[in-house]
């Protein structure tokens, strides 16, 4: 079963903060989007870095609807179409290939494709992409690089990644080619692990009200 696809610009709309999840145990799964909802965020990037991913975003699609349910760290063609078969309503990658580029558009699948260089945009421009995710964010040069970014590429958009945290990722949002974060303080493996999702719910309230007094 497939949620209704929702492309990037719609996607980062939806919240300042994307939670970047690696879960271990696919049972904990709903509980965690609960958690995370009743803390105010509702797209949720499961990464396939653990043997539960598909099945963690195949529960979410079937028994989650309110959520908005993507795939991360997607290497390739074949990780692409695992997730589609997930019913993962978006994939984000923490790199851009040719081929991986080339099939999200011919599924007509919504792709956020990792970028660390101008050279990597502007291949991502060629093809149609215009919303990018920054990664390693802070190691490829973090506020001064999407600034620089914001010259020549003034159609990009970006989710940075890597790096953020708590006590920086307010100061990324204030860019105006910055639409949301990718972070993992608000749902580390530890507190999903020990079921600890009070925590994770007032961990990500917390960020939400921080934003908004940022933004009032």
């Amino acid at each position: 079963m497939s949620q209704t696809l929702m492309y990037p610009p719609e996607i980062m709309a939806l919240s300042p903060i994307i939670p970047v999840i690696a879960i271990d145990d696919a049972a904990r799964a709903i509980d965690l989007a609960h958690a995370l909802i009743a803390g105010g965020i509702k797209v949720l990037e499961i990464t396939l870095r653990t043997p539960d991913a598909l099945k963690a975003i195949s529960l979410l699609t079937e028994n989650v609807p309110e959520a908005v349910v993507g795939a991360g760290t997607v290497l390739n063609v074949n990780d692409l179409h695992r997730v589609v078969d997930a019913g993962a309503s978006f994939a984000i990658s923490p790199g851009s290939t040719e081929m991986l580029l080339l099939e999200a558009l011919k599924l007509n699948f919504p792709l956020l494709p990792g970028v660390a260089t101008g050279s990597e945009i502007m291949h991502g421009l060629e093809l149609g992409y215009t919303h990018f995710k920054l990664f390693p964010a802070m190691s490829a040069g973090g506020i001064t690089a999407l600034k620089s970014f914001s010259g020549p590429f003034q159609s990009a958009r970006f989710c940075p990644t890597g790096g953020i945290s708590e006590d920086n990722f307010l100061d990324f949002l204030k860019l105006d080619n910055v639409l949301c974060i990718g972070g993992s303080w608000i749902a580390p493996g530890d507190l999903t692990n020990a079921g600890k999702f009070d925590e994770i719910t007032r961990l990500t309230a917390s960020a939400i009200e921080l934003y908004k007094n940022a933004n009032a």
